[in-house]
């Protein structure tokens, strides 16, 4: 009897990682190619030292997760539109919400796409070393045609082409930063000891840790989780559903991001390589994984980002329906409106030249800014007497508690780097 199509090895792969659908919005909002960096840079400067503050992030981010989801689940009411009706000063809490996660998330945005397309051009490059003299020209040409492509789909998709196209580039990114790790697998001790908690006292060790938890601790994973719920058609049947969920997302997201940490220390760390370009990051790793592997990382660099786009060009217009409605809008005038000028923005790190590792690793310091106002507002609506949600929540309220503190230490230390 012949094999039904079903079976086939990837599409079980993609059944899977569909059969927990907005687990994959999480996993493209928090591993872009601002993670791969973070890691990349933390991997080569600090061995697995810094695998505590990964560990907590996804931690704590798991957390938020089936949190946020479960509360929607309850109640009916997302986030945003929550915070508006329900929080003291819901009003204003809500606009800073959006304008703080807003503009780390477009931020992020404009560094994916400039890391994303002189990526595509080293590549090219490699192969034509003719368009050297050309570069500028074709990294931006290339930057726009890849933002052009996300929009146009974004124009004509739903929720359910979203859904697949990033789990497309999560398996891919997922497998090809796994298959790396294979190569240059670190020792279990140094696994076990960047499991301690510990600052490295070193210049820029606290502006790197700022952007870990920028990049893993996404505030926009956590406002937008009950509107891809919505998107999914889920409801308080399925609750363990979507607790399974969260928990996958965050084994999923400290793997992937461990692994890249992992394959940078094992290749890099104590060689003295500056991580300054973006063929650094790929062509350091060649004397010790060869040149097959190289290729690999590459096409999940290049996965990481294009799994991101979606969801930050996204963000802002998904949390203004949040705040007026609550509901998940992807078709409005405002939604093509809004997209439209932040697929402009995201050209600025092409247009301009800037690097886009500097760009990047800067860009998701703003990230953590916007954190500590989503963890305690998710903390309040968490308590709040509504008929459904968990009578014991000690756990969860200790967990969230810690993520608050967590929030705030980082981002003290980041501002306290930025400003040194």
């Amino acid at each position: 009897m012949s094999e039904q199509p079903s079976n086939h090895p990837i599409k079980k792969i993609l059944a899977f990682l569909l059969s927990f659908g907005p687990g994959i919005f999480a996993i493209g909002y928090t591993i872009g190619t601002g993670s791969v960096t973070s890691m990349i840079v933390a991997g080569n400067s600090f061995g697995m030292d810094l695998l505590w503050v990964l560990f907590f992030s996804c931690l704590f981010s798991g957390v938020l997760i089936y949190v946020s989801g479960h509360y929607y689940l309850v109640s009916g009411e997302t986030i945003l539109f929550s915070v508006r009706k329900h929080l003291p000063m819901g009003k204003f809490l809500a606009i800073a919400m959006i304008a703080t996660v807003g503009i780390g998330q477009w931020n992020s945005l404009i560094g994916i796409l400039g890391i994303t397309s002189n990526v595509i051009y080293e590549i090219l490059e490699l192969n034509f070393p003719g368009i050297s003299t050309h570069q500028y020209g074709v990294v931006l040409a290339l930057a726009v045609v890849i933002i052009g492509t996300f929009y146009t789909l974004l124009l004509k998709g739903n929720y359910s082409l979203f859904e697949k196209v990033l789990a497309l580039f999560v398996s891919m990114m997922g497998l090809s930063f796994v298959f790396t790790l294979l190569f240059v697998f670190p020792l279990p001790t140094e696994i076990i000891l960047g499991l301690v908690p510990k600052i490295p006292e070193v210049e820029g060790a606290g502006i790197l840790i700022a952007a870990f938890v920028g990049t893993t601790m996404a505030a926009a994973t956590f406002l937008s989780r009950p509107l891809f719920i919505q998107g999914k058609g889920w409801s308080l049947a399925d609750a363990k559903t979507q607790r399974n969920d969260s928990i996958v997302a965050a084994l999923l997201i400290f793997t992937i991001s461990g692994a890249i940490m992992a394959v940078a220390s094992g290749s890099l760390y104590g060689t003295g390589t500056e991580i300054t370009h973006v063929l650094d990051m790929s062509g350091a790793l060649e004397p010790s994984v060869g040149k097959f592997a190289v290729t690999i990382f590459f096409a999940g660099t290049l996965s990481a980002g294009l799994s991101s786009i979606f969801p930050c060009l996204m963000i802002v217009p998904l949390m203004l329906a949040d705040f007026t409605s609550g509901k998940l809008d992807v078709s409005s005038r405002r939604f093509r409106l809004v997209t439209g000028l932040a697929s402009v923005l995201a050209l600025s790190v092409p247009l301009v030249g800037f690097n886009p590792i500097k760009g990047q690793i800067f860009t998701q310091v703003f990230n953590v800014f916007g954190l500590p106002l989503v963890v305690i507002s998710i903390l309040i609506l968490w308590n709040r007497k509504v008929p459904g949600l968990p009578k014991n929540r000690v756990l969860t309220n200790v967990v969230l508690v810690a993520a608050l503190v967590f929030s705030l230490v980082i981002s003290w230390n980041g501002l306290v780097d930025i400003f040194n």
